[in-house]
């Protein structure tokens, strides 16, 4: 069996609406049947995201502050709590059609969690799943490296998982990032002796992408 394609591509820094507008056209397209499989890897500015499982409480930062550090607020239809995007966070947006062999959404979150484990140790750092019910996610010893939120629809998936690279973690202290009170967020700039630029550990997760996915991951228009 021929592996699907899905086209890659790093787009550096998108605002948020941007970024979703982006995956919102992508998705309707592959529901047509007349449109690729993408992934979109970039980064964002300062934003709070509020998950379906969020409420506006779980921003316990002060509106002046949010005002003063210049950190938007938006809804989200993707699953989980309240989550902070910025610079040095690589963010990947996955728009994969999952029919009709990988229909199992416990199965493709664990898969993402597999290409970001995979991923971060090529860069020296282990990473795990961590079983405890609300910590969805990606975790090193130290902390939570990478947060996870899904959307899907008619088995179309949008948004997807943010990865701490060389993020400003005191922006995290603004919300109760993912619901967990306490949490300690992680960046693989406290792990590693000199920090990756955002496109080297793009890189490798497009490595890692195909042979977890079974794609075939090629730039837009481009062979592998």
């Amino acid at each position: 069996m021929v592996a699907r394609t899905t086209e890659w591509a790093f787009l550096g820094r998108v605002p948020y609406a941007e970024g979703l507008a982006l995956q919102q056209v992508t998705a309707a397209g592959l529901k047509r049947g007349d449109g690729p499989e993408r992934l979109l890897l970039l980064e964002h500015p300062p934003v709070f995201t509020l998950g379906r499982n969020a409420s506006e409480a779980d921003i316990v930062a002060p509106r002046e502050w949010l005002e003063a550090q210049g950190i938007e607020v938006h809804e989200t239809n993707r699953g989980g709590e309240v989550t902070y995007h910025g610079p040095g966070q690589l963010v990947g947006y996955p728009i994969l059609n999952l029919n009709p062999d990988r229909r199992d959404i416990r199965r493709y979150v664990r898969d993402l969690q597999e290409v970001l484990i995979r991923t971060l140790a090529d860069f020296g750092v282990t990473a795990f799943r961590h079983e405890a019910p609300g910590h969805i996610g990606v975790w090193v010893r130290e902390g939570k490296i990478a947060s996870i939120g899904v959307h899907l629809s008619r088995w179309v998936t949008t948004h997807g998982f943010a990865l701490n690279v060389t993020t400003d973690l005191g922006h995290f202290g603004g919300i109760v990032p993912c619901g967990l009170v306490g949490v300690r967020m992680v960046a693989l700039s406290e792990l590693v002796a000199e920090a990756p630029s955002l496109e080297a550990v793009a890189a490798r997760v497009v490595h890692h992408f195909g042979p977890v996915f079974d794609r075939q991951v090629v730039p837009p228009g481009g062979s592998a």
